[in-house]
């Protein structure tokens, strides 16, 4: 899972050059990160031996997902109909 996230970390750094054109990469990442902390929660809780995600993987997965959101939306950002289709 680790090299996933490098690779998507990579691919958001270059869609930072041009946040308009990547859209659905940043909300296809704030998605992810926010189902991915789901399911790692209930997992935590399912076997006691997972619990440490609770502590570290979680909340970490939460805020990627509020940052990016929380500089999306402000900024007024719309995917263009072209990048749309």
């Amino acid at each position: 899972m680790l090299r996933a996230g490098f690779e998507l970390g990579i691919f958001l750094l270059n869609a930072a050059r041009n946040p308009q054109a990547n859209l659905s990469l940043i909300w296809f990442t704030v998605s992810s990160s926010v189902v991915h902390a789901a399911i790692m929660a209930l997992q935590s809780f399912a076997g006691g031996h997972h619990m440490g995600h609770l502590l570290g993987d979680v909340p970490a997965l939460l805020l990627v997902a509020v940052v990016l959101s929380v500089l999306v939306l402000p900024s007024g950002l719309k995917q263009s109909a072209a990048a749309a289709v």
